[in-house]
């Protein structure tokens, strides 16, 4: 381990950003100043931000400072866990090993495909009438 200190890393997904610090401490997770189950009230998305920690055994072992803009929730807690995925790799090399396999490392690429002209929406068209 190379340091100890606080390590931060920016995760993406959708249009969401998050900035994420990590500090040694007792699990405490911050998101936009607010505690993580008052910011995610829904439990799949707090599963979703705890996953890092868990796949590399630190629950409860760092305090998380995350801020977080853009995008709507499951964007928001997408972003949270790749930037908290990488605030563990930037914290130890060691923990790479485990996110990788456990997928956290990847961003996610999957964009909102853009509205095409003519069309109602990106793919579904408008009614076709024969006559």
């Amino acid at each position: 381990m190379q340091h100890a200190h606080a390590t931060n890393a920016v995760g993406r997904r959708k249009t969401a950003v998050a900035r994420a610090i990590l500090l040694p401490g007792s699990g405490k997770i911050t998101i936009n100043r607010k505690p993580v189950e008052q910011y995610f009230p829904l439990e799949t998305l707090r599963a979703d931000v705890m996953k890092p920690f868990e796949a590399t055994q630190t629950t409860g072992k760092y305090d998380a400072k995350v801020n977080v803009e853009g995008g709507g929730s499951t964007g928001q807690a997408g972003a949270v866990k790749l930037a908290i995925a990488r605030a563990l790799v930037e914290m130890s090399e060691d923990n790479r090993a485990s996110l990788r396999t456990a997928r956290l490392l990847t961003r996610d690429p999957r964009m909102v495909e853009r509205k095409k002209y003519g069309q109602k929406k990106a793919r579904k068209r408008f009614q076709f009438s024969k006559r």
